[in-house]
């Protein structure tokens, strides 16, 4: 059989012609609104990789590099008694090898005299949305049965409660959050320290408490609660709260 080199060429070229033509109206009919759509979930999707791909990143993007923080916060002056600030053009990402202390990897590091936790402070929350807490009961300067049990009562505001990770694996190791109305997502803690009086002005001891609790259930109406089961022996106390972010942050 015998084939014309030059008619092989002409029908191929007829046949290109066809599939270009076959395809225009089809590319022609694609509204703009669709093409339009279609860009912006493309580039959507290539800001999301490229966050999720920073998040094991060990190199600090340059979109996120804190400006200020090379300010020292006494350019032109300050008010009396102010100190500088620390200074970095880097987020303070290597902070903690200037330190000479351990790490503390997510533990909470005890017996050594200090230890370092490097991670970003994380959400800040605006002054809106600042946590709030009072006592329901036992009531100011109220009194209770000695070595009775009874329930710590606390009213809490603006933090979503009940947002408490392993202490002991993921202590300090992750920024603060916040919920999509820019409330913090945290836990809160109750604690009760004896007193030698109810008018006692020396300061306490923060590592000596008659009680301490952390409280890891969410709020019931407002309403934090803690269980005092086996009450406390007669005297005076004073019982206070800590509020903090899920990892702890406060």
């Amino acid at each position: 059989m015998f084939f014309n080199p030059s008619t092989i060429l002409a029908v191929l070229s007829v046949l290109s012609a066809v599939s270009a033509y076959a395809e225009s109206p089809y590319r022609s009919s694609l509204p703009s609104v669709r093409r339009s759509l279609a860009s912006k979930l493309e580039r959507r999707a290539e800001k999301v990789q490229r966050q999720n791909n920073a998040q094991s990143s060990l190199t600090l993007e340059s979109s996120q590099i804190a400006k200020g923080l090379a300010n020292n916060g006494q350019q032109g002056g300050g008010d009396p008694g102010q100190v500088p600030s620390l200074t970095s053009t880097n987020n303070f990402i290597n902070f903690c090898l200037t330190q000479n202390v351990p790490l503390t990897n997510g533990q909470q590091v005890k017996g050594v005299l200090i230890s370092d936790a490097s991670f970003q402070m994380g959400r800040i929350i605006a002054s809106t949305k600042m946590p709030s807490a009072k006592f329901v009961n036992p009531k100011n300067g109220g009194t209770i049965q000695a070595n009775t049990a009874f329930t710590i009562q606390m009213a809490i505001s603006n933090m979503v409660t009940g947002n408490f990770v392993n202490p002991n694996t993921n202590y300090y190791s992750a920024p603060q959050q916040v919920d999509g109305s820019g409330t913090v997502i945290g836990h809160s803690h109750v604690t009760v320290e004896l007193l030698s009086s109810l008018d006692q002005t020396t300061v306490t001891n923060p590592q000596k408490f008659a009680f301490f609790k952390g409280l890891n259930n969410a709020a019931q109406g407002g309403i934090l609660t803690a269980d005092v089961t086996a009450g406390l022996p007669a005297g005076a106390y004073r019982m206070c709260s800590i509020n903090s972010a899920a990892n702890h942050r406060t």
